[in-house]
């Protein structure tokens, strides 16, 4: 390659970088580069197709991979077949370098992290579009120390209002759900995929979803729930970075940062389709037995 066009290349490249480094600085991620954990051991592929599974793409190291509890048994792992050739057995895969990680693979344990600084990284937030239309940023609400961890989509009007996730008739709904768990909701924590409202009410689009998402990882990293249960679609889509159905793996069980995720219906969904209380119900029954507690009783 001519000397001036290696040099143009490796400007740009460089440039990449740099845009990238201040991308996550943005987001409080700097603490990542300086304090971040020792890289531990991947989990077996999760049954369900995730974009970590896709055969055509290779997720990097730092990626905490989801995979559901029933499929970590031993005896279910496949065995390899012994190589003939010892010298070729030892030798290490070659990998083809990989482009930048995405932000929302790059996030990993910030140490000595805390609720607060996380709220202050976020800021008078406009790192997306989203901020253009809101009232309140919706941080999270609850116990920061709760063994369950409620994770939505996004702020309603309500919600947008007073700066509380799940206060509309959504969450009272949810409020009656924990109730019946024989809980409060002081103490469960309550969180969104984004911080911001939607406009009309829209599911979170994949940009706005990139953006926001390490933040919520952040918040599950300092609370360490026992387990995280995903409202709807869009919360359930995130965190196990999948593009199926919640239909396909509802009351399904998963690995996810340390703690146990399940999966059920939003409670808009209910408001519109009642009798799928009683589907959810069976998921929080699930929920209630990994936590030892017992139904309220009427």
């Amino acid at each position: 390659m001519d000397p001036a066009k290696r040099a143009s290349v490796g400007t740009r490249v460089e440039e990449q970088v740099k845009d990238w480094l201040r991308y996550g600085e943005e987001l409080g991620l700097g603490p990542y580069y300086r304090d971040r954990a020792p890289s531990h051991q991947p989990s077996e592929p999760a049954s369900i197709e995730t974009a970590e599974s896709a055969p055509a793409k290779m997720a990097p190291a730092a990626v905490v991979r989801r995979a559901p509890v029933a499929a970590l048994s031993a005896a279910s792992a496949p065995k390899s077949a012994p190589s003939p050739n010892p010298a070729a057995a030892a030798a290490p895969a070659i990998v083809a370098p990989a482009s930048l990680p995405s932000l929302f693979e790059s996030i990993d344990r910030i140490v000595d992290d805390t609720l607060a600084r996380i709220r202050e990284d976020i800021g008078d937030c406009t790192r997306c579009k989203l901020h253009k239309g809101r009232t309140n940023i919706v941080f999270g609400v609850g116990n920061p120390k709760a063994e369950l961890l409620f994770v939505g989509e996004g702020p309603g009007h309500d919600e947008d209002i007073k700066g509380e996730p799940f206060v509309g008739r959504a969450g009272k709904l949810l409020t009656q759900m924990i109730e019946a768990m024989n809980l409060r909701r002081e103490d469960v924590y309550i969180a969104n995929v984004v911080k911001c409202r939607p406009p009309e009410n829209r599911l979170p689009e994949k940009d706005e979803i990139t953006t926001c998402s390490p933040f919520l990882m952040r918040q599950i990293d300092v609370i360490k729930p026992k387990v995280v249960c995903c409202l709807g679609s869009c919360a359930a889509q995130t965190l196990l970075q999948t593009t199926q159905g919640i239909s396909r793996f509802r009351g399904e069980w998963f690995d996810f940062r340390g703690a146990k995720l399940i999966a059920t219906y939003h409670p808009a969904y209910l408001l519109r389709n009642p009798p799928a209380k009683s589907e959810v119900w069976k998921d929080l029954q699930k929920v209630m037995a990994v936590l030892g507690l017992q139904p309220r009783k009427r």
